[in-house]
């Protein structure tokens, strides 16, 4: 591996300035049973997005592994068109933290507080990392109206196929509200 290939993914990768508390304990067994029940993928706005894409007749990957970068973990959207290089997120109000709608837990702060906001941090690091790879990213949240986000992946899927991408990725800033 060449200098600037290391210093790309020190860069695509950088160590976080602070770690993670330690994960505090469960307060319940149902606390425990709701965590342990989230999934990370198929989740139902995940799964009514690709129903209604399925619907129109488009095909596409779930949980495609990208390397933007090589010899860097993959990242994974919940969508992608490989062909036409776009990646889909749909985001989780609360994971991702939504404007709209996520919120704080009260209990366990500093922990969920350090968490979430890395969880951000990461979304924005792999836009960058994929868009210097020349796909384009689209980020839903889970929030968004199903078609409304069908016609929004409609519109990138065909503007990243005639090879439109900057179109295409100036209007995935624009997050549907």
């Amino acid at each position: 591996m060449t200098a600037r290939a290391s210093a790309i993914i020190w860069c695509a990768y950088p160590l976080s300035t602070q770690s993670l508390p330690q994960p505090p304990n469960p307060s319940s067994p149902a606390v425990r049973a709701t965590m342990q029940g989230n999934r990370r993928r198929d989740t139902r706005p995940e799964r009514s997005i690709r129903s209604a894409l399925h619907a129109r007749g488009m095909r596409y990957r779930v949980d495609f592994p990208i390397r933007p970068v090589a010899g860097a973990r993959p990242i994974r959207p919940d969508i992608v068109f490989p062909r036409a290089r776009l990646a889909v997120f749909i985001d989780g109000c609360f994971w991702h933290g939504c404007p709209k709608h996520g919120t704080q837990p009260n209990r366990n702060a500093h922990y969920w507080t350090a968490k979430l906001k890395r969880n951000v941090e990461r979304d924005r690091r792999h836009d960058v990392l994929l868009r210097g790879a020349g796909w384009t990213v689209l980020r839903i949240w889970e929030h968004d109206d199903v078609l409304k986000a069908v016609d929004r992946i409609e519109c990138a899927y065909d503007s990243a196929s005639m090879g439109l991408t900057p179109i295409a990725n100036a209007a995935s800033r624009a997050r549907i509200s």
